[in-house]
């Protein structure tokens, strides 16, 4: 690896000798070889990728410093969603710059994930205890997203006409209000804005399933909406709060006056603006509403031995089973910022979260009484922490930002400022300044600034973890005891296939924390931003690059999101080339879930392909789908490789086929990890593809999130990428609409894929997916002696990823897949995906950041197992798995030794699962999504 740049060697795990003994292992001379032979040679790239490496991490860190140092931070008072916050430093230092925290996966392995599943049902009580309602979600992508989730939920849980209408009020968050719309003109959904004191004059006669209205108001003004929720409730609709969740510790919550819905974000609860996320969006429901809820959801449950246990809950819900007809097209969550935001909760407790809201609201009302005495009109009567002041904005704003103060122009008569706990005296006073008005000498008046029918009476977080953990010390631990529960990849490999669980660097990691990149508001001046804007603009370059599009857009946060983007974009095309009637999307029956779930959410019509004996997608269905669709086609969504991980032969002829009849290609990247340097979707035939950073570029996985999805496009669908109403620069004035709240969506992890691309160049990446390929072949080799490996390509090579047949032997022997993934963790290992994209088999990514020692523990284990599925007396002790210390130091009232099932990998850096083997079933019927009593875990 001499010719390689220095990071390289530290990204990927094999060394050169690791590398030649794998390829004599699969049969092949040398690397190049091996990819010339699995690889299409139609579809290979003819040019190297030319983008040049760093000298050395140190070098990287430099450069960002000098990118970063073009950002210019300011207090910011804009408000609209992002606020200034405390980040608790024990909070920071031990979530979100810690890898026990950052590199775990979505926890679909319960019972090695309990302690952020229990973090997550902390979250979870936040929000329902704020709002009212007694469910609420493990976090949604952001707020204007949850807005929209909102929409279908409501629009779902009426039993209106299609005639029916949503009303929104005219003082939603404009960001919300962009997204919403983006979503509804694709899904026929008419939404009417306005004033919606009467709501029937707005509705004109048409029956309104649902109306969503933002507490307090975008322009700071709280309103009682309960006449509006009775109006609503009597025509059969629903009502949406899009609420701040640090006013509700004082403002009543949205449950009491009768919405049915909230939504919002928590950003303001310790998490970063970060230049406009991530961020951890909610939703929270009424009793009824809870099976159609979008996203993923935390429930209490029992495991083998009945003690509770956490894991998620009706998962039946979602994308990877009901398909076009899951309830959302969301997969990522945003698990690493709810978590943080739960913590900052357990840290304060609601007495301190109390106080800090009185603090917010005290300082926006120093700020009214102040202007008021020196004869500037302010226009909110009621209010939290925002207020609308008539004024000269662009003098007033102009004066503030000579002050070091950024204030937000509502219209050239308005300015719109908002406290928050960040803000000081000494910042008060310099916005008084820049109204022309003098400080006041004496103390401001103390106690809420709104009418008393609008204070909170009601208890919330009574729950002992939130009233407990008031030193640092007791924080750290708790932190601590949590993370001990659960298995990242800073304990061991992690093979979950479609998933892409590699090495996510410190180096790449360090500068998201950095004020002048985590301090940055979204809809801070462009002057301001300078800097982040660059790294926007070379990682899409980059991009760009490397999978031989002319444009990518960074607006969508999740990868679902980036589909979305992508089918909007082909949709759109079509009706501006007049093709209205295109609404047909082939997806192959091996396709992930959220593929149909994004077709349906942009409009389309999902028609499925069937699969071949082999594997890859059925040609001559394929034909048979485009002639029978051939004037209605819009497009075909394909992976590549292809999520049976092959490189099928026959993508050059797909494409060929698709673009014949009329149709667009939607390359799916989720796969890209296998493919970069060797072969260009935006070459071979796509016409579009998103791309997911948390996981072909090293953003981390957080547990479950955050996660982006960029989106790149051909020429023709440039002018259709995303676009926002708040930041011109953000895509194409002709573009489909806001898919995200923030203009650059997570922006603020960014810098992580930014710096792995950096670090390791054109070289370095695509060594890195020549030996994602040898480690995957290397594994199904190994293992193809002992369990089918179920497709190949040609020459009997998989791509990055194999999937092992356990259908058989399960048959035979009685042992399912969740007996291997469980037992895989007596010998120290998260379980490959399960059942996944077929049922009763395992599908291992190995990645190329597992080294050969790593990779032979696990081939190890698993051909152990194999030998313990032969066995009729072990049989029972993969049932059984996985083992707990409890179980073991207890009445051992089982056949088979102890020493085998709790130490089958040896006793050295033994992991050891905190619960055993949890009831799924019983935690759907008896479903708690909340803090249960602390003596629920009592003997």
């Amino acid at each position: 690896m001499s010719t390689l740049p220095e990071f390289a060697s530290r990204h990927i795990g094999p060394r050169d000798d690791d590398v030649a003994t794998m390829l004599e292992t699969v049969g092949y001379p040398s690397l190049a070889a091996l990819v010339d032979a699995a690889v299409p040679p139609r579809i290979r790239t003819g040019a190297a990728l030319d983008i040049e490496p760093a000298e050395s991490e140190q070098a990287v860190i430099a450069e960002l410093r000098e990118v970063a140092s073009q950002n210019t931070v300011v207090t910011s008072m804009i408000g609209l969603g992002y606020y200034g916050t405390q980040t608790p430093p024990v909070v920071r230092r031990n979530i979100l710059e810690n890898p026990a925290w950052y590199t775990a996966y979505t926890p679909y392995q319960p019972e090695i994930s309990q302690g952020r599943l229990e973090a997550l049902l902390n979250f979870q009580t936040v929000v329902s205890d704020l709002t009212g309602l007694p469910t609420a979600g493990a976090s949604l992508l952001d707020e204007g997203t949850a807005v929209a989730e909102a929409m279908t939920l409501m629009r779902r849980g009426t039993k209106l006409g299609d005639d029916a209408v949503l009303l929104v009020d005219e003082h939603l968050l404009p960001q919300s209000a962009a997204v919403l719309a983006t979503r509804a003109q694709s899904l026929d959904i008419e939404v009417v804005t306005g004033d919606l004191s009467d709501p029937e004059a707005l509705a004109a006669g048409r029956p309104v399933f649902g109306a969503i209205v933002q507490y307090p108001g975008a322009d700071g003004e709280i309103r009682d909406w309960s006449a509006l929720a009775e109006t609503v409730h009597a025509g059969g609709g629903l009502v949406t709060a899009a609420a701040d969740l640090l006013a509700l510790t004082v403002l009543r919550a949205p449950a009491e006056w009768g919405a049915d819905v909230a939504v919002g974000t928590t950003q303001r609860f310790g998490v970063p603006m970060a230049f406009g996320g991530p961020h951890a969006g909610f939703m929270s429901v009424r009793a009824g509403l809870e099976r159609t809820m979008p996203g993923r959801l935390v429930g209490v449950s029992r495991d083998a031995s009945g003690a509770p246990a956490y894991r998620l809950a009706l998962q039946t819900r979602e994308q990877h089973i009901r398909r076009e007809k899951a309830t959302s097209n969301i997969c990522t969550s945003q698990v690493l910022l709810a978590v943080m935001a739960s913590m900052y909760a357990v840290w304060h407790g609601p007495d301190g979260l109390r106080r800090i809201a009185e603090l917010v609201h005290g300082r926006a009302r120093y700020l009214r009484d102040a202007l008021v005495a020196g004869g500037v009109e302010v226009v909110t009567t009621n209010f939290f922490d925002t207020l609308t002041v008539r004024a000269d904005s662009a003098a007033v704003v102009s004066a503030a930002l000579t002050e070091g103060v950024n204030l937000w122009p509502l219209d050239p008569e308005h300015v719109l400022l908002s406290t928050d706990e960040s803000i000081t005296r000494a910042d008060l006073d310099k916005v008084l300044r820049a109204f022309g008005v003098e400080a006041p000498t004496a103390p401001g008046a103390e106690g809420p600034a709104w009418d008393p029918t609008f204070s909170r009476t009601s208890d919330y977080l009574t729950h002992p973890v939130f009233n407990t953990h008031r030193s640092e010390t007791q924080m750290l631990r708790y932190i601590k005891a949590l993370g001990d529960k659960d298995f990242a990849l800073d304990r061991g490999m992690i093979p979950l296939g479609s998933c892409t669980m590699k090495l996510n660097a410190t180096t790449e990691m360090e500068s998201i924390t950095w004020p002048e990149f985590a301090s940055l508001h979204p809809f801070a001046p462009h002057d301001q931003t300078v800097g982040s804007r660059q790294i926007v603009s070379e990682l899409a370059s980059w991009l760009a690059e490397i999978t031989g599009y002319h444009t990518v857009s960074l607006q969508p946060n999740a990868g679902s999101q980036g589909e979305l983007a992508g089918l909007l974009a082909i949709r759109a095309y079509h009706l501006a080339q007049g093709d209205e009637a295109r609404r047909i999307c082939l997806i192959p029956a091996s396709a992930h879930g959220t593929n149909a779930a994004s077709a349906v959410m942009a409009g389309l019509k999902v028609v499925v392909v069937k699969t071949a004996p082999g594997g890859d997608i059925d040609m001559d269905d394929l034909r048979t789908k485009i002639d029978n669709h051939r004037e209605e086609l819009a497009a075909i969504m394909v992976t590549y490789p292809s999520t049976h991980g092959v490189f099928e032969e026959t993508i050059s002829e797909l494409c060929e086929l698709v673009h014949e009849a009329g149709g667009q290609v939607y390359v799916d990247g989720a796969n890209l990890n296998a493919i970069m340097g060797l072969a260009r979707p935006g070459e071979f035939g796509g016409d579009v593809s998103h791309l997911n950073l948390h996981k072909t570029f090293c953003i981390p996985h957080g547990g479950g999130g955050p996660g982006v999805g960029p989106v790149a496009v051909r020429e023709h669908l440039a002018p259709h990428l995303p676009n926002h109403p708040l930041d011109s620069s953000a895509g194409p004035e002709s573009g489909v609409g806001a898919i995200s709240a923030a203009p650059y969506g997570s922006a603020g992890i960014l810098p992580i894929s930014w710096a792995y691309v950096r670090l390791m160049g054109g070289a370095g990446l695509t060594r890195s997916a020549e030996v994602a390929v040898l480690n995957a072949n290397y594994v199904a080799k190994r293992l193809g002696e002992h369990y089918p490996v179920l497709y190949a390509g040609k020459n009997g090579l998989v791509a990055h990823e194999c999937i092992l047949d356990l259908r058989g032997l399960t048959k035979e022997t009685g042992v399912t897949v969740d007996d291997v993934a469980k037992r895989l963790i007596d010998y120290g290992f998260h379980a490959p995906t399960m059942s996944f994209p077929v049922a009763g088999t395992l599908m291992v990514e190995p990645t190329e950041s597992e080294d050969l020692g790593e990779l032979d523990r696990f081939i190890d284990a698993m051909i152990a197992i194999r030998r313990e599925m032969d066995d009729e007396g072990a049989r029972e002790m993969l049932r059984g798995a996985p083992h707990t210390a409890l179980e073991l130091a207890g009445e051992w009232e089982h056949s088979y030794d102890r020493m085998a099932a709790a130490f089958p990998g040896g006793a050295a850096g033994k992991y050891w699962p905190p619960v055993k083997r949890i009831d799924g079933a019983f935690g759907d019927r008896n479903l708690v999504c909340s803090c249960p009593p602390p003596e629920a875990f009592e003997d």
